[in-house]
């Protein structure tokens, strides 16, 4: 495994291996390594002939007040575990050298980003798709793999390669759960063991609510109703949206039909955790 941190010679090896025919699959990540971004990995590895994952914690994505200081940061453990994945390039970018003191251009979706984390997280996308932007036009990967847990992020990375005639295919993976069904996110390692247990009524709403659905019932209100009753039983957890949208569209729906997914964002003492279903799939 190649670890590599200066910004031209990664674009540099990439290029070479693009012409020499090597299919790249790509899998960019803020580092601290989960079952998560190992089935990504695992999945790069089987559709491309080089494996690069990036690792870098995007201070541009992060809002004042949140936890871009204390992200949990372990990059000896993250090349153990990539090396382990059989990862070929591990790009880990210096903060100075993605973002210069004059460094002044973003890259904006519109739409897909004003709903559900945006309201909460002004400016977060805009640090996602510049961040993403970049690391594809250095890596110039042929696909790119991203976690369905952060189903926004996915949504809007899809629209900005669509709306720039991105030559990348970006691929979507299911959701890696603990044993007990709680999403795997690097943030778990905030939780206290009284709020781990609380935090499960995360994904204890999410089957309630698939429940409902193949019971039959369609009125996305009803539905929401009883997913917001059963998360605030918990004394910790604090509701930050509660929605059913379109899956493509990002926007909140009235009726479940097949393109409709919940998703969920709350407060578990001082930890963000967001989850998701759509509702017509089996819950693994």
């Amino acid at each position: 495994m190649e670890n590599i941190s200066d910004v031209k010679m990664m674009g540099q090896r990439c290029e070479k291996l693009r012409r020499q025919g090597r299919r790249i699959a790509f899998v960019p990540t803020m580092g601290y390594l989960h079952e998560g971004h190992l089935s990504l990995l695992h999945e790069g590895r089987r559709r491309g002939d080089i494996l690069a994952l990036s690792i870098f914690v995007n201070p541009i994505q992060f809002g004042v007040g949140e936890d871009f200081e204390t992200y949990p940061r372990d990059l000896q453990r993250d090349s153990d575990l990539a090396r382990a994945a059989g990862v070929d390039l591990l790009f880990t970018p210096r903060r100075e050298d993605l973002y210069p003191e004059d460094f002044s251009t973003h890259v904006s979706v519109s739409g897909l980003t004003e709903n559900l984390c945006g309201r909460s997280r002004p400016g977060h996308f805009r640090g996602v798709t510049t961040v993403v932007c970049k690391l594809f036009n250095i890596v110039r990967p042929h696909i790119a793999l991203f976690g369905r847990k952060d189903f926004q992020q996915l949504a809007v990375i899809r629209r900005m390669v669509r709306d720039l005639d991105m030559a990348v295919e970006v691929r979507g993976l299911p959701i890696i759960r603990e044993k007990d069904g709680l999403a795997r996110s690097s943030r778990n390692v905030y939780l206290e063991a009284e709020e781990r247990r609380q935090a499960l009524a995360l994904v204890d709403s999410l089957r309630l609510a698939r429940r409902l659905v193949l019971a039959g019932e369609s009125r996305a209100a009803v539905i929401l109703q009883a997913v917001a009753d059963r998360i605030r039983r918990e004394e910790a957890v604090r509701i930050e949206y509660v929605q059913i949208c379109h899956q493509d569209t990002l926007q909140d729906m009235e009726w479940v039909t097949a393109d409709s997914v919940l998703l969920l964002a709350v407060q578990v003492g001082r930890t963000r955790l967001i989850d998701n279903h759509i509702l017509w799939e089996e819950i693994t």
